[in-house]
């Protein structure tokens, strides 16, 4: 059976499932193992650890395939195989430096999202929707509106020399916001691009987009 060791860089809300993301360590690869299900969201369920729900940084031996659906514009999807889980210890957040960027763009682009049009014009294994990254003036916003009690948690960063808000999807951090917490500065993101939206006030013919994700946060 094909297995892969991967370090857990997220494991965020997708959908009232999950969707787990991190790095293969045997190719320094960005992964995302993915169900059958219609977007690849990942049940609690699926993950056959005998109690334990996965964290960050947590070293994880999964059944994988070699590949995954792709749904038309991603590069990292590989699905998740029958068989056992195994948990195989934990990194720090020095273990992981070497596979953060610095990057200008951060997910190709200075906007708020990418289409998947942009996606396909890209050759298939520079189709990223997955992106580590190193941010040292970290900052985030509630963006909660006064008819519901809910926190809308935005982290602000940086992208092709344009500030960006964009929406955290880490459901531990998320929490801790919500009890007050006040984010460390310098922090590893795991961002990511949703599936395809389009809000309800664009144009008829614009291209539904995939909106970029503070999918994890490890603070420094």
């Amino acid at each position: 059976m094909s297995t892969a060791r991967l370090v857990v860089l997220a494991n965020s809300w997708k959908h009232h499932d999950w969707c787990l993301a991190g790095i293969d360590l045997g190719t320094g690869k960005r992964v995302r193992p993915v169900t059958g299900l219609d977007d690849g969201r990942v049940p609690e369920g699926s993950m056959k650890l005998g109690g334990h729900f996965p964290a960050l940084l947590d070293v994880l031996e999964i059944p994988l395939d070699s590949t995954g659906p792709d749904f038309g514009f991603e590069s990292e999807n590989r699905i998740i195989l029958p068989g056992r889980w195994y948990q195989r210890g934990k990194m720090t957040p020095k273990d992981i430096e070497r596979y953060a960027k610095r990057t200008y763009y951060v997910l190709h682009n200075r906007r708020k999202y990418v289409t998947p049009g942009e996606l396909r014009q890209k050759p298939f294994d520079k189709r990223a929707t997955l992106q580590l990254i190193r941010v040292d003036s970290f900052k985030v916003r509630d963006a909660q509106r006064e008819s519901t009690d809910k926190h809308s948690w935005k982290g602000l960063i940086w992208s092709g020399g344009r500030e960006i808000e964009v929406g955290i999807t880490d459901p531990v951090f998320f929490e801790r916001l919500n009890r007050g917490h006040k984010p460390a500065l310098s922090c590893f993101l795991t961002m990511s691009l949703g599936m395809p939206y389009k809000p309800p006030d664009w144009d008829a013919d614009e291209e539904p987009a995939c909106w970029k994700l503070i999918s994890g946060v490890i603070e420094l």
